[in-house]
């Protein structure tokens, strides 16, 4: 490893590298328990062609290299072994062009998801993509994973945002697909081979990302249903109501809601007796219309017995403080162990699959709590679950029982995380036999010598 960052100092300069002793200073992010810093080496790049150099000197060497974004992520992406390099898109950060007439943003790698955010909103433009994350997760990490977030029921997951990509193969191979239209049908669409690879196929250096017009009005509810009927079909009917313009549906379960507002100042919302609530919220381009039409809405909600109770944001400020209910999920590490699941499955089996989960946690271990939230309109939920000793030494049977339902309901183990190493072991619970000889197949044809992320997704 001495020659491997010797020679990258001399390709790359000496600030561009640093060895074992100096990660030893740096955060291994929010989540992070320093095992994605736990390598021999880190370099740092500026751009694609010091990409290339770095790539094309560790397969010479046969180095093993793991990419690192904004370290976000919660399936163990981005952990290394001691001897690893890890490459940091660190550096790479930065707009490169912003079209207001294509609606597309040129962006290196390593530029943060708030900073595309506000540069689009500079142009009466909007990248929807939105995480709670946003000002650290970087959008090259974004792309690698598929992140979704929570406005894909209206705008889809990353891999829909993303026009064109530029991705450097283990080799050094700049592969360079910066495609800046929505209809390019000459061949395969080649960076889809990269988004949702985890870093295992290229490293994504460059995007052309897909911008939409900003929206006008911003409409919010926060609403309580007594069972998870009136949740469906409440989806279905403010769905119809808003034409289209429906941009989320959190829906966060009583224990959850009980959990988080225990933990935050002031009067909650709403009252903490019912079983489901959901954040609602529509973004269209008329702010007298949809206000009205959103206020109709949930009014023929709660005469048609849809909703039991209510709240409409008022303020951005009332806006905030109803969103924060939601994405205050570091209120739940708090718990211990807690482990925190992402799943999908499709709506109608949810209330019976979280249910069962429920009483099995609890059959097995008496003192286990269970919260749940998440996207419920794309059919994403996310799971808290602390059950078994503090030590976290029950996770693997915990992961059994999360995850082995799933395969009966044709769910995912993976809603949006990804796999990386933590989900691993479960792949084959919701893909088939086929279809993952043809990920090895892919793995083994752009990356034949296992260089890069090795040991995640799958073997």
């Amino acid at each position: 490893m001495a020659t491997v960052l010797d020679q990258l100092r001399g390709a790359l300069g000496a600030d561009a590298v640093l060895d074992r002793d100096a990660l030893a200073s740096r955060s291994a992010g929010i989540w992070g328990d320093g095992g994605s810093l736990n390598a021999a080496g880190l370099v740092r790049p500026a751009n694609t062609d010091e990409v290339s150099r770095t790539l094309a000197l560790c397969s010479a060497m046969g180095q093993t290299v793991v990419t690192h974004g904004g370290l976000t992520g919660l399936v163990e992406g981005s952990a290394t072994d001691p001897d690893d390099l890890i490459l940091s898109t660190e550096r790479m950060t930065g707009i490169e062009e912003l079209d207001p007439i294509g609606q597309s943003m040129t962006v290196l790698a390593g530029t943060p998801l708030e900073t595309v955010q506000r540069e689009a909103e500079k142009h009466d433009l909007v990248f929807p993509l939105d995480l709670g994350a946003r000002g650290t997760a970087t959008i090259g990490g974004n792309a690698a994973t598929n992140a979704g977030g929570t406005r894909v029921i209206r705008y889809g997951m990353s891999r829909a945002l993303i026009l064109g990509l530029e991705a450097v193969l283990p080799d050094g191979t700049v592969i360079s697909s910066m495609n800046q239209m929505l209809k390019n049908n000459a061949g395969y669409d080649v960076k889809q081979l990269f988004i949702g690879s985890e870093g295992t196929l290229g490293v994504i250096t460059r995007l052309v990302l897909r911008l939409m017009p900003a929206s006008r009005s911003r409409c919010t509810a926060f609403v309580a249903m007594r069972d998870f009927d009136q949740v469906a079909r409440f989806l279905r009917h403010i769905d119809s109501d808003m034409a289209g313009t429906l941009s989320a549906f959190e829906v966060l379960w009583q224990d959850y809601y009980r959990f988080i507002i225990d933990r935050q100042p002031g009067a909650p919302p709403l009252s903490p007796d019912y079983a489901y609530y959901v954040l609602a919220e529509a973004l269209g381009a008329d702010l007298v219309r949809d206000e009205q039409r959103f206020e109709e809405s949930l009014a023929a909600a709660m005469a048609d017995g849809l909703v039991d109770d209510a709240v409409i944001a008022k303020s951005d400020q009332e806006r905030d403080k109803l969103w924060l209910i939601r994405d205050d999920v570091v209120q739940m590490l708090a718990l211990k162990p807690m482990f925190i699941y992402d799943v999908s499955l499709p709506i109608r089996a949810m209330e019976a699959y979280v249910d069962d989960l429920r009483r099995t946690l609890t059959e097995k271990w008496t003192d286990s709590a269970l919260l749940v939230f998440g996207h419920l309109g794309d059919g994403n939920i996310h799971l808290g679950v602390s059950a078994g000793p503090p030590d976290g030494s029950a996770k693997h049977d915990v992961d059994g029982v999360v995850y082995r339902p799933l395969t009966e309901l044709r769910g995912s183990i993976s809603a949006e995380h990804g796999v990386g190493l933590d989900k691993k072991p479960y792949l084959q619970w919701c893909r088939t036999d086929a279809e993952i000889e043809l990920m090895r197949t892919l793995k083994a044809a752009l990356d034949p010598q296992g260089i890069l992320n090795p040991g995640k997704i799958f073997d």
